[in-house]
């Protein structure tokens, strides 16, 4: 039978159900005495003593919470709100739309609405939290109802599963809670993840401090290897403090100024008084070669550049880019001034890219915007400016205030090419050229030295390549060594490239080239990759003709277009231009000039250094101002190493080359052809351009006067007869004598009214003051 419940006797006014088997009372006696007369069997009480299984309990921990949460919210909006009407006026103001609401209601029938409803309006007006408080308890007591039927059924139920998890979830079943704070499990996750989230933290500290202190190490190491450098190079190079005038403050500056066609042995006609100076103040060779071809543009531009002309590409005043398919042509700025022709980095570039200003006037190559970038100060070329306005524009520069200032001022001066090209090297009109750009050079220096910049600026001054006198009897007709019709194009002048338009024609061309000047020393014929001199540095690029005719100093090579050289022959014309160069640039009569003086060639006064190439002379304007300078082909840098003084006696002074050079009788001689003229030309004549006849032909100019310091004839001062008078009496007629002596006259008589005219007008022997763009 089944075994029956033990039921014990409850002890006389204990107050506990005797049915009850485990009561708290009955695990220990003393349990009654032990609790205080204060207790009191609340609501809570009997529920603990009723409900002893774990889900209850759980369900009465979370109803105490909410009621201490409702507690302290309800504590503080009551604080809030006594907070307000001290603010404000105190009175509460009624809610629009519980007013409209009430309106509504009062429309409806009386017998609809209870007395409570009634009363609620005026409630809601005394007191607009009302409704929300009782509202607020309906929901808690529902809940806490909905818990504590749902505790009675045991721990297999929902309750029991959210409970664990951390608390009841919004939207559940059993409650509209959101998760216990007090979860032990949400207290573990929450500490779980605010250390990994630390930890995270820490390590990204980490990173970015190491990524910081990496940065800063390199940038210290940055700054302190560029403080080296520039202690190297302080070292290494003059002196770089700012040094006064006593006006202002000058840093390192140097100017440097082209003669374009200044000859080196011009130096030697007694002529160049400041020159001549100005060499005994600071140091040069006996004189400096250009670059091959001896013309203009690449010469003015490997001086820019430290780079021979088939580096930085502008192989010629003309020539034809393959790659391009379009044609160089100097007299052309909308085609010349573009930067694709033009490589390498010229040195206003370079002191622009360091932080330099720069001052250009006029130098060939400053106007192609080359890589992007422009000088501080850029003036375009103006053939006519006078001399004294270049001298104005300079000691302008130098005259801006310190934060203007340039430091490198270049200054192009075109008038003795100019005049050499028209009237011959040898002309009574270029030694007039000759002395007013020493008087320019004069008046730049006496500015030096009123500005008490004499020992602060630097001053070099150069010229691009030479001069050598032509003549008619020094012409070879094109047409008669080379089928024109297959050739694409022709590069160059005097000397000529030659594309053929037939690649498989080039070597047949090439040979009879070579065949038909066998008998003329003074032309050379070469194939750009096979055996073009290497001195030249002229075949390592595509813009170079892969064919070559060069002649001799003082030839030239004519299309029939431009001169039919037999019939010019044939009447004694002038051949125009009256001086040439783009020949060897070794050859004596294409040397330059190279003088320098100032603090940055700290060298005895007058001291002589070895000959050089112009690829040079970017290097030394580099270090004249302290700024490093682009890889080139140059190898000197400052200070230079003199072998001694120009006036030791040990040293060869500059010689004189001859000029006009030696003639050849070319095999096209128009001498054997019948005509009622003398021939200026025969095997033994060494005639120059300025003793041809008194003839014109159409499209060439006037003959000029004879030189003054050398008459014409013979390199050697004698004409043919050997007595010096300038005729050969031999084989001149007496029409012919009495020609020349009314052209003499007429020669003496212009020379004379030219000379008075520069007197009057301060400008020399009356040729213009002007640039060309003939070379």
């Amino acid at each position: 039978m089944p075994l029956q419940p033990l039921r014990t006797a409850a002890a006389p006014g204990s107050g506990r159900d005797p049915s009850t088997l485990l009561s708290p009372s009955d695990y220990d006696a003393d349990a009654v005495s032990i609790r205080s007369d204060q207790d009191t069997d609340s609501d809570d009480d009997e529920r603990q003593l009723r409900a002893r299984n774990s889900r209850e309990l759980r369900a009465h921990d979370r109803l105490v919470l909410m009621e201490e949460e409702e507690l302290d919210q309800l504590v503080t909006e009551t604080r809030r709100r006594q907070e307000r009407q001290r603010r404000g006026s105190g009175l509460p103001i009624p809610n629009p739309l519980r007013l409209l609401a009430r309106r509504l209601s009062d429309a409806s029938p009386s017998g609809s609405r209870s007395p409570s409803a009634r009363r609620e309006p005026a409630e809601s007006v005394e007191d607009p939290g009302l409704e929300k408080r009782r509202a607020r308890r309906q929901r808690r007591q529902a809940k806490r109802e909905r818990l504590l039927a749902d505790a009675q059924h045991g721990e297999d139920g929902e309750l029991m599963y959210e409970m664990e998890e951390g608390g009841m979830k919004d939207g559940s079943s059993t409650g509209d809670s959101s998760d216990r704070d007090d979860s032990d499990e949400v207290d573990r996750k929450h500490l779980l993840h605010d250390a990994d989230a630390k930890a995270k933290r820490q390590r990204s500290c980490r990173r970015w401090l190491l990524l910081h202190a990496i940065i800063a190490v390199a940038f210290a190491i940055l700054v302190l290897v560029a403080w080296k450098l520039s202690l190297a190079r302080a070292s290494s190079r003059h002196n770089q403090n700012l040094v006064s005038n006593g006006t202002a403050i000058f840093a390192p500056t140097t100017i440097i100024i082209s003669l374009d066609g200044f000859r080196a042995d011009f130096l030697n006609r007694n002529l160049t008084p400041r020159l001549n100076a100005f060499i005994k103040e600071g140091v040069s060779p006996l004189y400096m070669l250009p670059s091959f071809p001896s013309v203009t543009f690449p010469n003015h531009y490997t001086i820019a550049t430290g780079l021979y002309p088939e580096a930085h590409g502008v192989v010629g005043n003309t020539f034809w880019d393959p790659t391009l398919q379009e044609e160089f042509y100097y007299t052309d700025p909308a085609r010349s001034m573009d930067p694709k022709w033009w490589g390498g980095e010229p040195f206003w570039v370079t002191a622009q890219k360091q932080g330099l200003r720069t001052a250009i006037h006029m130098w060939p190559g400053s106007e192609a915007h080359v890589l992007g970038m422009e000088p501080t100060y850029m003036d375009k070329y103006n053939g006519k400016e006078l001399l004294s306005k270049k001298v104005d524009r300079i000691l302008e520069f130098l005259d801006m205030p310190d934060t203007d200032r340039p430091q490198i001022i270049a200054a192009y001066v075109p008038n003795v090419d100019a005049d050499g090209h028209k009237y011959g090297p040898n002309s009574t009109e270029i030694q007039f050229t000759i002395q007013k750009v020493d008087k320019m050079l004069d008046n730049m220096f006496r500015g030096l030295e009123d500005r008490n910049l004499t020992h602060i600026v630097n001053v070099i001054v150069v010229s691009d390549h030479g001069m050598a006198t032509t003549d008619v009897s020094r012409l070879v007709q094109l047409e008669d060594l080379v089928d024109l019709s297959k050739i694409e194009h022709t590069d160059g002048w005097p000397l000529i490239g030659l594309r053929p338009k037939n690649p498989d024609d080039l070597h047949p061309i090439y040979d009879e080239l070579v065949q038909k000047t066998r008998d003329n020393p003074n032309l050379e014929v070469y194939l750009r990759d096979v055996n073009m001199p290497e001195r030249y540095h002229f075949s390592k690029n595509e813009r170079i003709a892969p064919l070559w005719i060069i002649p001799k100093a003082g030839w030239a090579l004519v299309k029939m277009d431009e001169m039919n050289l037999k019939e010019a022959q044939a009447r004694g014309d002038v051949y125009h231009p009256r001086g040439l160069h783009g020949y060897d640039h070794e050859h004596p009569l294409m040397r330059a000039i190279f003088i320098a003086r100032g603090p940055a060639f700290p060298h005895q006064p007058n001291s002589r250094v070895d000959v050089f190439q112009n690829i040079e002379v970017y290097n030394m304007l580099c270090d004249s101002v302290g700024i490093s300078p682009a890889p080139n082909n140059g190898t000197l840098r400052l200070p230079l190493k003199p072998i001694g003084l120009h006036s030791d006696p040990s040293a060869s002074g500059l010689d004189t080359p001859a000029d006009p050079v030696e003639s050849h009788t070319f095999s096209t001689s128009a001498a054997a052809e019948p005509t009622n003229k003398p021939i200026p030309v025969s095997p033994i004549s060494t005639s120059s351009s300025e003793q041809a006849p008194p003839t014109q032909t159409v499209g060439v100019d006037q003959p000029t006067s004879q030189p003054t310091n050398q008459p014409s004839g013979t390199a050697d001062g004698k004409d043919g007869d050997g007595d010096g008078d300038g005729d050969d009496e031999d084989n001149v007629s007496p029409i012919d004598k009495v020609e020349s002596a009314v052209q003499d006259f007429w020669d003496w008589f212009t020379g004379k009214v030219k000379d008075w005219w520069g007197k009057v007008t301060g400008q020399g022997g009356g040729s213009t003051e002007q640039g060309s763009s003939s070379d």
